[in-house]
């Protein structure tokens, strides 16, 4: 009997220790779903500027969807100033931000306040832009950039009729007459944009079917820092001057940005006194309302599509895993060098815009209505 009762306490116990074990979380182990350290968080949002109508949707976008989630909801936009920017995740961090999502207007500038992040256990998730020169960076959303930058250099061709909408080579007359344009040094997406396009262009440019009559062919030459659109303006009416003046005909421009791409449009109905009905072919990217407008107007030739209610949702994907202690999905863990370390990251696809199929990819798609772009 002794031995029986002896054998039925340790039953007991070792029911008691079993099942503490499978309740609780084992080492390195996703937190459950509903985690308490996770409900109702603070996550911040930094976005770059409020002059751009897409980051205006990008972060109200982020924003309703981490608050739909049961997160609180931190949104600041810096304005393209680095130290606003700066002072806003710093005051993000003394509220007690559980997260960051950052697209930053410099990628290399946010090292120090980034530091102060991992001392309080804050994950960082890049949106869109890298974050360049620190290890505190954890996970990085983006499009493929490289070949947003190929889907522009394609779109001209395509335009200038040196290659089918397929992205196939024709033969198709020249030699053109191209200018080349670059976003903003500080941003590392404008590498692989103009990496993208140019490797897309050279093979054109050494057969002398493309010619630059500018000479302009470095990125640090065609740049554009901070996206402006009015510098872009004022550098293309100078490039109108300088190498046009004679009378030469101007067929074709390289822009990364729909933002420069109206900024090239006025200097060219001004300076280069070309009319709205026969410009050069203009090419873009984010399929802002207004360019949307001037490509169905048949101003500008294209723009890159990229659908930034899916990069909204990716960002807050990563953001709920890590605040669940659980691992985000990526599918690069390769390409995104930030000089320290490779940023595991989430890469979407994009879309050429042109007037033949803007209504199926942004009205049919409900990324706008008809009334948006009329």
């Amino acid at each position: 009997m002794r031995i029986k009762k002896l054998l039925g306490a340790f039953a007991v116990v070792l029911a008691v220790t079993v099942g503490a074990t499978g309740c609780g979380s084992r080492p390195g182990a996703a937190a459950p779903s509903g985690s308490a350290d996770a409900a109702g968080a603070l996550v911040g949002i930094s976005m770059p500027t409020q002059t751009s109508e897409r980051w205006i949707a990008d972060g109200k976008n982020v924003s309703d969807s981490v608050v739909k989630l049961g997160y609180k909801a931190d949104l600041q936009y810096a304005n393209d100033d680095i130290p606003t920017q700066v002072s806003q995740i710093e005051n993000m961090l003394t509220k007690g931000a559980k997260a960051l999502i950052i697209a930053a207007i410099d990628g290399t500038t946010l090292t120090d306040v980034l530091a102060k992040a991992k001392e309080q256990n804050v994950k960082v998730i890049a949106y869109d832009r890298l974050i360049n020169g620190t290890p505190n960076v954890d996970f990085y959303t983006t499009f493929d950039n490289y070949t947003v930058g190929v889907q522009q250099a394609t779109s001209l061709l395509t335009g200038l009729g040196l290659m089918d909408a397929s992205g196939k080579k024709v033969d198709g007359k020249g030699p053109f007459n191209v200018e080349l344009f670059a976003g903003s040094p500080d941003d590392n997406n404008a590498n692989f944009f103009w990496t993208g396009a140019m490797d897309t262009l050279k093979p054109f440019m050494d057969a002398g079917t493309i010619k630059v009559p500018s000479g302009q062919t470095k990125f640090e030459q065609a740049a554009i820092l901070r996206w402006q659109a009015p510098v872009a303006q004022k550098r293309m009416e100078d490039i109108l001057t300088a190498a046009y003046s004679s009378g030469k005909k101007l067929d074709g421009v390289l822009s990364p940005y729909d933002g420069l791409s109206i900024g090239i449009i006025s200097a060219l109905t001004s300076t280069g006194g070309y009319s709205k009905g026969s410009l050069p072919v203009v090419t873009g990217q984010d399929a802002e309302k207004g360019s949307v407008k001037s490509i169905i107007a048949g101003e500008q030739y294209s723009t890159i599509f990229k659908d930034t209610r899916k990069l909204g949702e990716q960002a807050v994907k990563m953001v709920d895993a890590v605040l669940k202690g659980q691992q985000p999905e990526t599918n690069d863990t390769e390409t995104y060098n930030n000089k320290v370390k490779v940023v595991p990251a989430y890469l979407l696809k994009s879309v050429i815009i042109t007037k033949d199929n803007y209504k199926p990819e942004l009205i049919d798609s409900g990324y706008y209505t008809d009334a948006d772009i009329k």
